[in-house]
């Protein structure tokens, strides 16, 4: 990804850019033919380019300086017609479908780690939790199963934003094609790979740049979402799931004990970052008329920054799943934290059934819930010691409610559903 967002790089892109331009114009007739092979040898020194550069103050021209001393005669037919962002955002096109492709493979790998643990972890139960509080028993593979479907569809939105910006344009200064015929633009992208923008002012309209760093801010979003949900469960009082912790790593100067999420705190971090360039890319959209610069400044930092921390963090989330230090036994000791008071709603239900109204299910159960609550006793006990239970439900009967078993019945047709088996 460093590489993709190198002046090397950058200008490599420009360059094929150009020689895309003269191939097209030489196809039409207006560049001799014979010119194209000393054409498409055509290279640039970034040294030369920096020394012109403090002259024109212009980056453009001072590229096209360099070039042109490496052609001699032929360097007058590169930039034929053109205007510097035919060729800068076009360049910048091929870059963010590097980028986007790169990102790619980092979602296609975490799915692939984040599927491992799903299969390891299919049944292990643990506590679900609303609002941090416990609310009834799932899996650690459900929760790895709903992190993966996330990831697919972040990865058919990526796909959706590398074809949103998988487009070139070369229409001249306002896009008129005044300087440059349409069939230029046609022969040119098709060699670079790329659509033809059906209709530009000087630039790429800038919401395709939008959509497509909003894409990645969404992305790091459900990461942060994830790694997350991991700081949770690494408190100290739960310890159901723990970040890699190296040999010889320090959690802190003064406190030997401490392992602390660091890593998932680092992804919740940047992740904040990513969401910050989403915006500024939103408030690149409105520029005046066929153009201004103000977006320019910003991209310079949003677009490379965006990339190169998300392709960092999607690695780093995936080092974290690969080895994630998972305790089961710590999962089922908190399930026993509230003395049974997760099976408060199969009670009420179960009471329903024997005819008892809602209200009056309701207030029976919650009666004995808070007890259980407030002076730390089975809820069970509770429950078969009140005789205005009892005459509903027989202790057998209530055993049968208290069972973990059927929170999990559906695990498997969920699976199914995922295609996870």
């Amino acid at each position: 990804m460093k590489k993709v967002w190198s002046d090397e790089s950058k200008f490599e892109k420009w360059l094929q850019v150009e020689i895309a331009v003269c191939e097209a114009w030489a196809e039409l007739g207006a560049i001799p033919k014979e010119a194209i092979p000393k054409i498409k040898n055509a290279s640039f020194s970034i040294k030369r380019i920096e020394e012109i550069l403090k002259k024109t103050h212009h980056d453009m021209t001072a590229f096209l300086g360099s070039v042109a001393e490496s052609l001699g005669e032929e360097s007058r037919f590169i930039h034929l017609g053109l205007t510097s962002s035919d060729v800068m955002d076009t360049a910048l096109s091929l870059q963010l479908v590097a980028a986007a492709d790169l990102l790619a493979q980092d979602i296609a790998g975490l799915i692939a780690v984040l599927k491992e643990k799903v299969g390891a972890h299919k049944h292990t139960i643990m506590m679900g939790r609303t609002h941090g509080v416990h609310a009834e028993p799932t899996t650690f593979g459900l929760k790895l199963a709903l992190w993966v479907e996330e990831m697919k569809r972040n990865a058919q939105r990526l796909a959706e934003a590398r074809k949103a910006i998988a487009v070139g344009k070369i229409s001249g200064a306002v896009g008129t094609y005044a300087s440059v015929p349409p069939e230029v633009e046609k022969i040119a992208c098709a060699k670079l790979e790329l659509e033809a923008a059906p209709i530009s002012s000087q630039i790429v309209q800038r919401d395709r740049h939008a959509q497509f760093v909003a894409t990645l801010a969404i992305i790091a979003s459900s990461l942060e979402k994830f790694a997350t949900d991991i700081r949770g469960l690494q408190r100290t009082e739960i310890l159901e799931v723990e970040e890699p912790f190296e040999p010889g790593q320090t959690g802190s100067s003064a406190m030997p004990h401490k392992r602390n999420p660091e890593l998932c705190e680092r992804i919740s971090g940047l992740a904040r970052l990513v969401r910050g360039h989403a915006l500024t890319s939103l408030e690149n959209i409105a520029l005046w008329h066929e153009r201004d610069i103000s977006h320019s400044s910003t991209e310079r930092i949003i677009l490379p920054d965006s990339c190169l921390v998300l392709d960092y963090v999607l690695d780093l989330f995936s080092y974290i799943m690969k080895r994630l230090q998972v305790y089961p036994e710590h999962m089922k000791e908190n399930l026993e934290v509230t003395k049974g008071l997760i099976f408060s709603q199969r009670v009420m239900l179960a009471l329903i059934d024997k005819g008892l109204s809602r209200e009056n299910a309701y207030e029976l159960v919650q009666r004995n819930s808070m007890k259980a609550w407030q002076e730390r006793v089975s809820f069970f006990d509770l429950l078969s010691g009140d005789p205005n239970v009892a005459k509903h439900l027989s202790k057998a009967e209530l055993e049968g409610i208290f069972d973990y078993g059927y929170f999990l019945r559906h695990v498997d047709a969920i699976f199914a559903r995922l295609g996870l088996g």
